[in-house]
């Protein structure tokens, strides 16, 4: 599939699985557990908090790493390319999905998130953050706070987080691996310690902290910082949401070929798909899917292309491909803008999902 480039006139390129530049943050969360839990290589030095896989925020933007589009922003090719990059007639500014590997050797900040009329209004950016985590490693034990418990008022809340007593407000959910939690904008949490998670959300790096300490670099906020970022996420809190990890629903493909829908909403879809040795996944590429490795060396191929995926890494798939082939033995995460009719609401039903089961995985309801 060839699309028009604007490297000048008449130049045209093939569209081909895209590897993007992956910014790394060391946060004093981090550690080294995707290096060495997950064997990504090339191995970044020193402490690893998150690596954003497919990224087009602010500042943050991913950059084509290889092949003829090699430099070239993701935000120009989904801007300049939306047909061809995103497909199915989406248009925007800005590639719409954040995708992260998390190491959360140590618990992370509890913080939350603005939506995006909030985001607007109170911070000055173009879009909040709802998200969702899919748990890929966490020992006996694990947990993770989501949501204020019922009955907490504004007041009750800001006294808790003033004393760090999070247990007080906060519910604590267990946390275990292959399960997945939707968690919407307006909603405090954290999660850690000993936590290796993937991380799929709206295009923003927008947020609010409970805690007296800076996460880059834990140093020390004054009193009227602090405070002001309590107050900050008070503003942006939305009360009702407490939601649940959830297993994820399956959807039949063939005997050796696995797809389970992890969660959906209006902003983004994670699937998980796992082959067995000599099979082969097909996936359908009506937009752009980020493809993410969680297990061994796979090998990724669409025509006129074929190379390795190794652990801990990704692969960014243009719409124009219509379809990516994995060779199996494989382990993957799909991300992607869903039509939630087409890809999620319907499949499911036709697999046997109920109406309960579908809307549990996120915001599915029409």
């Amino acid at each position: 599939m060839t699309a028009r480039a604007d490297g000048g006139p008449g130049a045209a390129v093939d569209w081909y699985p895209l590897r993007l530049t992956t910014p790394v943050k060391s946060h004093v969360f981090g550690g080294r557990a995707i290096v060495e839990r997950f064997g990504r290589r090339p191995a970044p030095s020193g402490r690893i908090a998150e690596t954003w896989e497919v990224s087009d925020v602010d500042g943050e933007g991913a950059e084509v790493s290889a092949g003829p589009l090699a430099g070239r922003p993701l935000r120009g090719l989904a801007t300049g390319f939306p047909d061809e990059l995103m497909g199915r007639g989406w248009r925007g500014d800005r590639f719409p999905v954040l995708t992260k590997f998390i190491d959360a050797t140590r618990a992370l900040p509890v913080h939350l998130h603005a939506d995006d009329d909030t985001a607007r209004r109170l911070e000055g950016q173009p879009s909040g953050k709802t998200e969702a985590w899919h748990i890929l490693d966490a020992p006996p034990g694990a947990t993770a706070l989501a949501g204020v418990k019922p009955g907490v008022d504004a007041a009750t809340l800001r006294d808790a987080l003033l004393r760090a007593d999070f247990d007080a407000v906060l519910r604590r959910l267990p946390v275990r691996a292959g399960e997945t939690l939707y968690v919407p904008a307006g909603t405090p949490h954290t999660f850690g310690p000993g936590t290796l998670v993937y991380e799929i959300e709206q295009t923003s790096d927008v947020q609010r902290s409970a805690m007296r300490h800076r996460m880059e670099d834990g140093s020390r906020l004054d009193d009227e910082d602090w405070h002001h970022n309590i107050d900050m996420l008070l503003a942006e809190w939305k009360p009702g949401f407490r939601p649940d990890f959830q297993p994820g629903l399956r959807i039949g493909v063939e005997d050796d070929v696995e797809r389970v829908v992890c969660c959906a909403g209006p902003f983004f879809a994670l699937e998980r798909w796992r082959a067995a040795a000599g099979a082969t996944i097909r996936l359908p590429l009506p937009t752009a899917r980020v493809l993410s490795n969680v297990g061994a060396t796979v090998r990724v191929g669409v025509p006129g292309w074929s190379e390795p995926l190794d652990p801990a890494r990704t692969l960014l798939l243009p719409a124009a491909l219509g379809e990516a082939r994995i060779t199996g033995p494989a382990d993957v995460l799909v991300g992607y803008l869903p039509d939630l009719e087409r890809d999620i609401r319907a499949p499911l039903a036709d697999a046997g999902h109920g109406p309960a089961a579908v809307a549990a995985l996120g915001e599915t309801t029409p």
